[in-house]
């Protein structure tokens, strides 16, 4: 093989490399644009699962204080339906 040969085997090696060099950097900026989105993403999904988290935290206040209100209202209404039904007693008895 000749030095002309050579030279030019070399300079296809080195072309190559190049051009390897390139399309990895190509490669590398886009998997940093993924992991990027990736990133807002999941930022994205502990917000709205902080959100349902708080939203639940008030829907169990808001049962809670139902149910006390039940206790509550529930024996009021059934003492004006027992009275309602005795003075309709009394009226057409």
């Amino acid at each position: 093989m000749s030095d002309q040969d050579l030279l030019h085997v070399l300079e296809e090696i080195r072309d190559n490399q190049k051009l390897q060099l390139e399309r990895q950097a190509k490669a590398l900026e886009l998997q940093r644009e993924q992991f990027s989105l990736v990133q807002k993403q999941c930022e994205r999904a502990e917000r709205l699962q902080d959100r349902a988290e708080q939203i639940q935290a008030k829907s169990e206040q808001l049962v809670t204080d139902a149910r006390k209100a039940l206790v509550v209202v529930l024996p009021v209404i059934i003492v004006i339906i027992v009275l309602i039904i005795y003075l309709l007693w009394k009226i057409f008895r």
